[in-house]
């Protein structure tokens, strides 16, 4: 893989941004096997430990999608911010094809009208700045990423991670005989599509309870977009989904805007017993704004929790 020609040096900083969204990078740097699904276009240093990402939203995308027909799914700045960390890391920090991110938390914000559709598709700058970078030898073990979101040059949303990164014999040692887990449960039966924002049963995560505001976590291993490649627990963007189908049914707001998602992931969430999903509306603060604080809990203990905005003015 040519690094330099997805990587533009400080000495080419002079170009103008639009050299960042000519072309996606390889869907191995961000950890993708379908091309489709890669959203990072381009990287370029600004200076030490800070740097620009370019990135594309869809008009349409296949999970992904419009919302109430007005809206790219802010989801998509979450899922941009998870490919940047990788971009950032394999392109610029020179961290080994093969080695294992694991986040502990991920959180994004953005306003509505940053997310409005346009006769294009969204050309969105990630402006990064890396702190906290922990090498462990040459390579680095850590860090965390602080992210501003720009589009047409204007600030219309933020957000942040934080990761370790292991070498894969380090991660199969972690993980001991779950490195090889693989979904086996029975799927539970789905919650009606419509009270989730969805049109097919095949896109919902949350599966029926006999339990008010207390669901399931539904999934299935063939959806080409939830588990684009094989893993061996369920991903972080899996739990902010269900997070976000959560808020828009315990509010009866199927067709909400998800502003903002601020999550942390404690523990792994294992594939071989349930995990339920539990949906708490927090008192309004601002109107048209609503907040729904959601914990996952799996072999009685919290494994990762998130707190969702929802525009439902």
């Amino acid at each position: 893989m040519s690094v330099p020609s997805f990587l533009e040096q400080r000495e080419t900083s002079s170009l103008d941004d639009s050299e960042l969204f000519l072309q996606s990078v390889p869907r191995a740097v961000v950890h993708r096997a379908a091309v489709s699904e890669v959203l990072v276009t381009g990287i370029r240093e600004a200076s030490d430990d800070h740097f620009l990402v370019g990135v594309q939203w869809p008009r349409s995308h296949s999970y992904y999608g419009r919302v109430a027909g007005r809206w790219h799914d802010p989801m998509l700045l979450g899922e941009s911010i998870r490919q940047a960390l990788l971009a950032v890391s394999h392109l610029a920090y020179e961290v080994p094809f093969g080695h294992r991110f694991l986040s502990s938390s991920l959180s994004y914000g953005m306003e509505s009208d940053g997310a409005l559709l346009a006769e294009r598709p969204a050309d969105v700058l990630l402006d990064v700045r890396c702190r906290n970078v922990r090498r462990r030898g040459r390579n680095i073990a850590a860090m965390d990423l602080d992210v501003d979101c720009l589009r047409d040059g204007i600030r219309v949303g933020s957000g942040a991670i934080a990761a370790q990164c292991v070498a894969e014999t380090a991660y199969r040692r972690l993980r001991g005989e779950r490195a090889h887990n693989v979904p086996g449960l029975p799927t539970s039966e789905p919650v009606a599509p419509q009270q989730v924002g969805r049109t097919s049963a095949f896109d919902v995560v949350l599966g029926v309870t006999n339990m008010e505001r207390v669901w399931t976590l539904r999934y299935d291993r063939d959806h080409p977009v939830l588990f684009d490649h094989p893993v061996d627990h369920v991903p972080g963007m899996v739990l902010m989904e269900a997070a976000r189908q959560a808020s828009l049914a315990v509010l009866g707001r199927p067709g909400g805007l998800i502003v903002a998602c601020d999550s942390t992931y404690r523990k792994y969430v294992e594939f071989d017993s349930t995990c339920l999903v539990t949906a708490t509306p927090q008192p309004a603060r601002e109107e048209g704004v609503r907040t729904v604080s959601v914990s996952f809990n799996q072999g009685g203990a919290t494994v990762a929790g998130c707190e969702v905005r929802i525009l439902v003015g």
